[in-house]
């Protein structure tokens, strides 16, 4: 049950990731997200029990380090997209990566320096006593992860009061996924004392996320937390998503009509058409068309099935009429008319998309 749970929040956190790549790569934006997001599924996926089990025979205890490692460079990108959000992204962000840096470099080297680490799953309870280097591995992780989640928490709290729609409920999940990630290293700080006073401290074992209080707050809180964390950084692209996804659909729509006045007046093409992202190639296309619908002689108030037939009725050969000044229109109206007029063009005996190429 919990290698199901961690490696499906694990798996749902890299493919978030991997798709928030995709796009940061055409948009050039939202890299640190997509680091974030796939920093948390790699902890989870480490952390898995099975997991544990391989990466212990490569070294006793491994799959615990890297979870760490992964986790703290996760609290550390969300941290950063946070404070982008909320305008802040540039105040503190210097010590932001120079106490992630340490805060890498002290469990490396506490973990690393400790001597007879179990094999299996990286369960370090009943060794705090005699191993110090341990305590300061979890001593810093916890303070680390900590202030790391308070930082979110204040930025999410402050930045809310003046947001809304999806934005407004991808902040307020941060902030309900920053209530469980503290609950859970109050836990861990109390379980790390409590085996540092026992005699004959035990593993803490797990049959399950919920089973008990220790293990609910040890395992399926960070879950929880961490799927918290993976909505609520999603749900503010939503909107965003929907409007690419119409601006592909106009894209479309527009490329018959786009493509014949760019055969009849071949001046109005643009050079480079391509753009990074497709709002601008869609304001290219629109730009195109309607300096071939102002040669052509369509006016703003001609309905959009005589606009069609005036295009339709064009002779083939280019013309040398000068384009007149185009009037500006605001974007959502010009959408509007041109989706207009290119659904009444494609509706017209004889039209056809064939063989037109998507700008």
């Amino acid at each position: 049950m919990i290698d199901i749970l961690f490696v499906g929040v694990g798996l749902f956190a890299l493919f978030a990731g991997f798709w928030r790549a995709a796009r940061a790569r055409r948009t050039g934006a939202g890299a640190g997200l997509a680091v974030s997001l796939i920093a948390l599924g790699a902890a989870f996926c480490f952390l898995s029990n099975r997991a544990q089990q391989f990466e212990s025979e490569i070294y006793p205890s491994l799959g615990r380090l890297l979870s760490n490692l992964a986790t703290m460079v996760a609290a550390y990108g969300i941290g950063l997209t946070v404070a982008e959000i909320s305008g802040t992204r540039d105040r503190g962000r210097r010590t932001r990566l120079v106490a992630l840096g340490v805060a890498l470099t002290v469990l490396v080297v506490t973990f690393f320096s400790t001597p007879d680490l179990p094999r299996g799953l990286g369960l370090f309870d009943e060794l705090y006593r005699t191993h110090p280097t341990l305590v300061v591995y979890v001593f810093t992780y916890t303070v680390y992860l900590g202030l790391a989640v308070l930082d979110i928490g204040i930025v999410a709290a402050v930045t809310i009061r003046a947001s809304g729609g999806a934005l407004r409920a991808g902040l307020a999940l941060l902030l309900l996924a920053s209530a469980f990630a503290i609950a859970y290293l109050a836990g861990k700080v109390v379980a790390t004392i409590h085996a540092l006073q026992a005699d004959h401290p035990a593993k803490a074992l797990c049959r399950g996320p919920f089973s008990t209080l220790p293990c609910t707050l040890d395992v399926g809180f960070p879950a929880v937390s961490v799927l918290l964390i993976v909505l609520g950084l999603t749900i503010p692209a939503i909107p965003g998503l929907a409007a690419a996804r119409r601006d592909a659909r106009t894209l479309r729509l527009l490329r018959p009509l786009r493509a014949h006045l760019t055969r009849r007046f071949p001046e109005i093409a643009r050079i480079d058409p391509a753009g990074p992202s497709r709002r601008e190639r869609l304001l290219t296309a629109m730009s195109e068309t309607n300096d071939g619908l102002i040669l052509a002689g369509v006016t703003p108030d001609l309905p959009a099935a005589a606009a069609a037939r005036l295009v339709r009725d064009l002779p083939d050969e280019p013309g040398e009429a000068e384009p007149p000044t185009p009037a500006g229109e605001p974007f959502a109206a010009d959408v509007a008319r041109l989706r207009a007029i290119a659904h009444a063009y494609r509706k017209l005996d004889g039209t056809t998309a064939a063989g037109v190429t998507e700008p």
